[in-house]
C-alpha cells in the first residue's frame, strides 16, 4: 500500500501541463506538490463527479493530457462514467482511483465493499482497454511514465494509506491556493490559463 506522498509526489515531478482534476482526500494533499493553474478541485459541489467532469475537459482539450485523482468512493457514486469514458475514446484522458477504503473527509466511514472491489476488474468490464493496478510503491514509480504517454483512456487505481484530511472548504485559510477562492472565480481562472496556454 502507498503512502500518500508516494502517491503524489511522483506525478507531480513528471507533470508538465497537463490539466489535474483532484478531489476529495487528494485535493489538499496534491496542492502540496503542486501550484498550478490548470489544478482544479471537484470537491465542493456533487459529490462523484470528479471523473466525468475530467472527461468533459479532455474532450473539449483533445491535444491536452488530463489526469483526474478520483477517490474509490466517488468513483462507486458514478460507475457509468467508466462506461462513457470509453465509448467517448477520450485519448488524453488518464483516470486514477485512489483507493483507501474511506469516505475520508467525512469522518472516515467505510465504503460499501471496502476491502472487496475490484476497480480494475470494473474498468476492464466497461471496456479500458489500458487498465493498472498498484500496491506497491516501486512498481508505481516505474509505471508512470507508460501510464502518462501511451494513448488513452487508461484507468489506474492505486491502493492507498487513508488518511484524515478533513472537511474541505473554500476560504483564505485553506493552504491551498485553488480553495482560497469559490469555485467559480478558480473555473474563471482556470479557463484563462488554459486559453493564455493555448491547446497545445
Amino acid at each position: 500500500m502507498l503512502s500518500r506522498e508516494q502517491l503524489l509526489e511522483p506525478l507531480a515531478r513528471r507533470r508538465r501541463d497537463e490539466v489535474v482534476v483532484t478531489t476529495m482526500g487528494v485535493v489538499r494533499p496534491w496542492a502540496r506538490y503542486s501550484d498550478h493553474d490548470l489544478d482544479f478541485a471537484s470537491a465542493d459541489s456533487a459529490m462523484g463527479h470528479a471523473a466525468d467532469l475530467a472527461l468533459g475537459i479532455a474532450m473539449a482539450q483533445p491535444r491536452r493530457k488530463v489526469i483526474c485523482l478520483n477517490g474509490d468512493g466517488s468513483m462507486l457514486m458514478s460507475l457509468g462514467t467508466l462506461v462513457t469514458i470509453v465509448e467517448s475514446g477520450a485519448a488524453n484522458l488518464v483516470l486514477f482511483v485512489v483507493v483507501n477504503d474511506v469516505y475520508e473527509i467525512t469522518g472516515g466511514q467505510p465504503i460499501p465493499g471496502a476491502g472487496r472491489v475490484d476497480f480494475a476488474a470494473l474498468a476492464r468490464a466497461a471496456g479500458f482497454a489500458r487498465v493498472f493496478h498498484f500496491v506497491e510503491a516501486d512498481a508505481y514509480e516505474q509505471a508512470l511514465d507508460e501510464i502518462l504517454s501511451g494513448p488513452g483512456p487508461t484507468f489506474v487505481s492505486v491502493a492507498v494509506e487513508a488518511g484524515s484530511e478533513g472537511v474541505i472548504s473554500r476560504t483564505p485559510v485553506e493552504p491551498a491556493r485553488y480553495l482560497q477562492t469559490s469555485l467559480a472565480d478558480w473555473s474563471a481562472r482556470m479557463r484563462r490559463a488554459l486559453l493564455d496556454v493555448g491547446d497545445p
